[in-house]
C-alpha cells in the first residue's frame, strides 16, 4: 500500500501533521520509535504566538481537554533589585497574542500521547516501537523499517522527518545542520508539592552563578530549568544532583523561590547545551523536514513547541493546497523559517547574555538594562518577539545596532 505522507517521528510535529493530514483525507503513515514517551525535559510551554498556530491546526481544544494550563503573568527577578520592585514590574501575558490569555503548558509525554492517540482517531496509521532503517528520498520515497520482527519498505509520496535532532530523514536529504557555539549549560526538572507559588505566573531571574526559569503546570506542579557556565559541567551531577539543583533555586532577590526548593523532585534531571542550529532549506526532493529535525532555537527562549506548531501549519497549509500529483513547493515554507528561525537566535542571545551571565559585570549590565528599558519599552523587543511571534517586531529589531543599545548602553 502507498502514502501520500510518511512521517519518521511520533512526537508532537510528527503527530500533530498526522493529525491535520488525515483530517484533510491523506494516507498517513506515523512511526514512532518509542513504546512509552517518557521525561526527557523537553517543550512544555508554548508561547502565546504557538497558541495561536495551534488554534489554526483544530489543536486547541484537544490540549485544553488534555490538562493545558494557561499562565498569565510574567516576573523577572533579579539580584541587583528588591523582590518588591520585581513583582510590581510583573507583565500580563494575555496581550501578545489575540484571544490567548498567555503561554499554554502541557506535559510533554501527555502532550505527545495525546496527539498521538488523535492522529490514529484521525485515521493515519500509527505504528510504536518502530525502528527506521533507511530512508529514500527522490522521485520514488520511501522508509524501510522493522516492527513487530517484520521489516517493510512503505512508499510515500512524501517522507516527512520529525524524529527531533539526530534525523536519519535530514541525513538523507543531504540537509547541512548548521550550529553555534553554546553558550552556557540549561538543565530541567519537573517538581512537585510546591506550595504558596501562583499556578498563573512564571519568572525568571539571576542571582550569583544561576539563572532559573520557572513554569507552573497546574495545580502543585512546576517545571523549573537553571542556567549555569559551560566550566561547572558536573555541578549538579549524582545521586543528590536534583536536590542541590533546588537548592540553587534560593535566592535573596526571589524569596518565592523557596517554595519550589521545598518541593520533590517528579522526573529526571537532565542539563543540555543552550546552543542554536539551523538548515538553509528544510526539504529536498520527496522529503521535508520540520521541528527540530530541521534546526532548532536556543532553549533559553522556550520556543521549540510554537517553532514545532509553525513549521506543521505552514507545511500542511502547503500541502493541501498542492494539486494532486503535482510537487509542492516548499520554498515559501524554507523562506519563513530561516528569517524567523534568524530572528529568534538574535533574541535568545540578548537573552543569554542579560540572564545567564554572571559576575559583577553582568550584574552591573542588567542592573542598568532593567532601569532603561522601564523607560524605553524599545529595548525589550527581544522579549516581544519570543511571547508575540518575531514576524511581528521591525527589522532594525533585530540588527547589531539594537544589540548595542540593549547590551551597552
Amino acid at each position: 500500500m502507498g502514502y501520500d505522507l510518511a512521517i519518521v517521528g511520533g512526537g508532537i510535529g510528527g503527530s500533530a501533521l498526522a493529525i491535520t493530514m488525515a483530517r484533510a483525507g491523506a494516507r498517513v503513515l506515523l512511526l514512532e520509535k518509542s513504546t512509552a514517551y517518557e521525561d526527557r525535559v523537553r517543550g512544555e510551554w508554548i508561547a502565546p504566538w504557538g497558541v495561536t498556530e495551534v488554534k489554526q491546526l483544530g489543536l486547541y481544544d484537544l490540549l485544553r481537554a488534555a490538562g493545558g494550563h494557561h499562565l498569565q503573568q510574567h516576573i523577572t527577578y533579579d539580584e541587583s533589585r528588591d523582590p518588591a520592585s520585581s513583582e510590581a514590574a510583573a507583565l500580563a501575558l494575555g496581550m501578545f497574542a489575540p484571544g490567548v490569555p498567555g503561554p499554554l503548558c502541557l506535559g510533554h509525554p501527555l502532550h505527545c500521547q495525546t496527539l498521538f492517540d488523535e492522529a490514529a482517531r484521525a485515521g493515519a496509521v500509527c505504528l510504536r516501537g518502530v525502528s527506521v532503517e533507511a530512508v529514500r528520498l527522490g522521485d520514488k520515497p520511501s522508509v524501510t523499517y522493522m516492527h513487530d520482527g517484520q521489516r517493510v519498505t512503505a512508499q510515500a509520496r512524501l517522507i516527512v522527518g520529525a524524529e527531533g535532532r539526530q534525523s536519519l530523514v535530514r541525513d538523507a536529504a543531504g540537509v547541512a545542520l548548521n550550529q553555534d557555539k553554546p553558550h552556557h549549560w540549561f538543565a530541567g526538572l519537573l517538581v512537585r508539592g510546591v506550595e504558596g507559588w501562583d499556578d498563573a505566573r512564571q519568572a525568571i531571574g539571576t542571582e550569583g552563578d544561576f539563572g532559573f526559569l520557572a513554569f507552573p503546570q497546574g495545580g502543585d506542579t512546576v517545571r523549573v530549568y537553571g542556567g549555569y557556565a559551560l566550566a561547572e559541567k558536573g555541578r549538579f551531577h549524582g545521586a543528590d544532583g536534583a536536590r542541590r539543583f533546588l537548592d540553587a533555586f534560593r535566592m535573596r532577590c526571589a524569596p518565592q523561590n523557596d517554595s519550589i526548593a521545598a518541593g520533590a523532585p517528579a522526573g529526571p534531571l537532565f542539563s543540555y547545551f543552550n546552543n542554536d542550529s539551523w538548515t538553509e532549506a528544510p526539504f529536498a526532493p520527496g522529503g521535508v523536514l520540520i521541528g527540530d529535525a530541521a534546526g532548532w532555537n536556543d532553549p533559553i527562549n522556550g520556543l521549540g513547541l510554537s517553532i514545532t506548531y509553525r513549521d506543521v501549519r505552514m507545511v500542511s497549509d502547503i500541502l493541501k493546497h498542492t494539486p494532486e500529483g503535482a510537487t509542492p513547493d516548499f520554498r515559501p515554507y524554507a523562506e519563513e523559517r530561516a528569517e524567523r528561525m534568524r530572528r529568534l537566535r538574535f533574541a535568545g542571545q540578548l537573552q543569554a547574555a542579560l540572564d545567564m551571565e554572571f559576575g559583577e559585570a553582568a550584574k552591573a549590565r542588567r542592573r542598568s538594562y532593567h532601569e532603561r528599558s522601564a523607560q524605553d519599552q524599545t529595548l525589550s523587543f527581544h522579549a516581544v518577539a519570543i511571547l508575540a511571534g518575531p514576524e511581528n517586531l521591525p527589522p532594525d529589531a533585530f540588527t547589531e545596532a539594537h544589540r548595542a543599545r540593549v547590551l551597552n548602553g
